[in-house]
């Protein structure tokens, strides 16, 4: 299956995964993650499973509600665009790399309710054309520097 270009776990309710498998890694074709599990009961922590997915364009961890880290080495991900993690009520920080991902262009993080402050390295992200980081409860500081986004066409806070 090293072939794979769309991995899809939606709505997995009673998929019972803390992280994801490490085998992942054995698809450096897939070009879209989609693991939008809304109701996931179990996924804690994304490890470095993603590091070898260059090609990823997608990255959609809507929902997972008790998601709790994302990995510092996202800056692999060179052709991500779009990145949604929306109602990740348990993330509290964002990793700094997230200013290495210079080819995105829309940013959803969304009702992270635990979510305590942006990392200044998002104002690295030229090319973001959709900001939306709308219905915090606990966010303690915002960008400093919304005049970085030269290509921001939408923000929604």
């Amino acid at each position: 299956m090293t072939l794979l270009k769309i991995l899809n776990l939606r709505s997995c309710i009673k998929l019972s995964l803390t992280s994801l498998p490490n085998e992942l890694s054995n698809f450096t074709s897939l070009t879209i993650l989609n693991i939008n599990i809304r109701r996931c009961s179990s996924l804690k922590i994304l490890q470095n499973e993603l590091d070898n997915f260059t090609s990823l364009t997608i990255f959609d961890i809507n929902g997972c509600l008790r998601l709790t880290l994302l990995p510092n080495e996202l800056d692999n991900l060179i052709s991500l665009t779009t990145f949604d993690i929306s109602w990740c009520t348990s993330l509290t920080s964002l990793p700094n790399t997230f200013g290495n991902l210079t080819s995105l262009t829309t940013l959803n993080i969304e009702y992270c309710s635990s979510l305590k402050s942006l990392p200044d390295e998002l104002s690295n992200l030229t090319s973001l054309t959709t900001l939306s980081i709308r219905k915090y409860s606990s966010l303690r500081t915002l960008l400093n520097e919304l005049d970085n986004f030269t290509s921001l066409t939408t923000l929604y806070m």
